[in-house]
């Protein structure tokens, strides 16, 4: 339960986010929701800001209480934007928020980052995962061109560099007892949804034939408030598959495991 907590979710507006928004306060949370679009689900107080725009994230930061018990970093792009923009929001203003953040946070704090089973090939992108370490909005562009990603690329290199960042910092925080995980979704019934289908077409169309559905943001947001609540402080750096067992099949197939 969530009960007293003070939680900061992104993209409370549709999606992950906002059924995340609606669970945790149905568990007691204070939720600040941040969205560039005004929500319909009920939050206990909203602050419009522009994820692209360190500007826009400085402005936030600084309406922020301090004592904050958890973040959700759910806002995010889909693979039909333009790339850099992309990038700005999915992966170069979810740090910096992040970052920005820590002084923030209470002590024993969690922060979930909502990656995504297109995440899944991080180990083949190191090279470029290390080059965006210290990635900055001004140098997206220059990023970009530098390795090729382009067009959806952007969006399936933002979560493999979600799912890598997470990894790295399963320790860096743990002396005041702050935890960072991510979550992992396969295709989700959400507004992007069709985004996917009309980037990854008949790949998209399989992907969910072979996981029986899409799943739906009310198979997301227990994971989501899970991973927020003290049940899981002993979880760090794990990145948790919601998938319809798409994770497990791909390593299964991949690996030559015979399969029922």
């Amino acid at each position: 339960m969530l009960n007293g907590k003070v939680l900061v979710i992104t993209g409370v507006s549709s999606g992950i986010g906002e059924e995340t928004a609606r669970l945790a306060r149905a568990q007691g949370a204070h939720v600040i929701g941040v969205d560039i679009n005004r929500p319909t689900v009920e939050v206990d107080r909203f602050i419009q800001t522009d994820l692209s725009s360190q500007t826009s994230i400085d402005s936030l930061l600084g309406q922020l209480p301090d004592g904050i018990d958890g973040l959700a970093n759910i806002a995010g792009l889909a693979p039909t934007q333009n790339a850099e923009l992309v990038l700005k929001v999915n992966l170069i203003g979810l740090k910096y928020l992040t970052l920005g953040m820590l002084p923030r946070l209470a002590d024993n704090a969690s922060i979930v980052n909502l990656a995504s089973l297109a995440g899944i090939g991080w180990p083949q992108s190191i090279a470029a995962i290390n080059d965006s370490e210290h990635l900055s909005f001004s140098g997206a562009a220059a990023f970009s061109a530098r390795h090729g990603i382009v067009g959806a690329r952007s969006y399936f290199f933002s979560k493999e560099a979600l799912i890598a960042w997470t990894l790295q910092h399963r320790w860096t925080w743990r002396d005041r007892g702050i935890r960072m995980n991510a979550v992992s979704p396969g295709p989700v019934d959400t507004p992007i949804l069709k985004d996917f289908i009309e980037t990854l077409g008949a790949r998209a169309e399989e992907d969910m034939k072979t996981m029986d559905r899409p799943g739906h943001a009310s198979d997301i947001a227990p994971v989501v408030t899970f991973l927020l609540s003290d049940g899981s402080c002993w979880i760090r750096g794990t990145n948790l598959a919601v998938d319809g067992g798409m994770h497990s099949h791909i390593l299964a197939c991949s690996n030559g495991l015979q399969t029922t």
